[in-house]
């Protein structure tokens, strides 16, 4: 498991070692140029593509995508038939590309609430690309914050019955999340101008670096992801430390 951001001082670098982005404007995107909002969602496939690209490029060891949020099902039946249209064409279509290009891809999320056939094929893709290593690709689907944080809790109490209250620690709650063998997101972005979380990730990001940008998901290219690194890249990551704290000789690796 790796360090914990509350209980650790995580080791930090120039270069964030988990990217998480929330994909958000594909049909406003669309509707600005007096298309279906379903064109917007197919573009973003491309966008997705490039996305993984430049991260592999970039040295980048894990890329999330929050791809359909347990609050999506509340959108038009149409846009949600066609969203899992979708997904089900591009693992058709990805998949052998990511093992060409050693990427290694999970999909995280209620996946009891999608049909037989793309539950096989999610289980399929995951075992396919399992002992890849150029980057850890996770879609988020049908995947909301407060879930993960209450099947943790369901699975604790199954698997421990009678357990004392005290024993529950951060430690063993973040075991039973469905990204316990992670690292903990460095940078999360969130394209289209909306400034929420909007139910992502509650538990992983708590001393992430967040950056909002104008930018809609399908015109979010190599050039945008650079300027967010950038702008992580400026940012003082103290972890409840004072800004004299960061100078090499205050340096320790554990908070008292």
């Amino acid at each position: 498991m790796f360090q914990s951001s509350t209980r650790d001082i995580p080791a930090t670098c120039s270069i964030p070692k988990h990217v998480a982005i929330i994909m958000d404007g594909n049909g406003r995107w669309a509707q600005k140029r007096h298309l279906p909002r379903l064109a917007g969602h197919l573009k973003g496939v491309d966008a997705v593509r490039s996305c993984v690209r430049s991260c592999v490029e970039r040295g980048i060891g894990y890329l999330t995508l929050f791809a359909f949020s347990s609050e999506n099902w509340r959108r038009p039946k149409e846009e949600v038939s066609y969203l899992m249209r979708l997904f089900n064409l591009a693992l058709e279509r990805e998949v052998a590309r990511m093992q060409e290009n050693n990427i290694r891809l999970r999909v995280v999320g209620d996946l009891s609430a999608f049909d037989e056939v793309l539950q096989k094929k999610i289980i399929k893709a995951q075992a396919l690309t399992e002992l890849n290593t150029a980057l850890t690709l996770t879609i988020a689907a049908n995947y909301g914050g407060r879930w993960d944080i209450l099947q943790a809790v369901r699975k604790i109490l199954v698997e421990h019955p009678g357990i004392n209250p005290h024993e529950v620690t951060e430690q063993l709650l973040t075991s039973y999340m469905v990204m316990a063998n992670y690292p903990e997101p460095d940078l999360f972005i969130r394209t289209g101008g909306e400034q929420r979380i909007s139910n992502f990730l509650l538990w992983q990001l708590a001393y992430t670096e967040l950056y909002f940008t104008d930018t809609p998901w399908p015109d979010f290219g190599p050039r945008q992801l650079e300027e967010a690194i950038t702008s992580y890249q400026q940012r003082e990551r103290r972890f409840g430390r004072t800004s004299a704290q960061l100078l090499p000789e205050n340096t320790t690796g554990e908070l008292s």
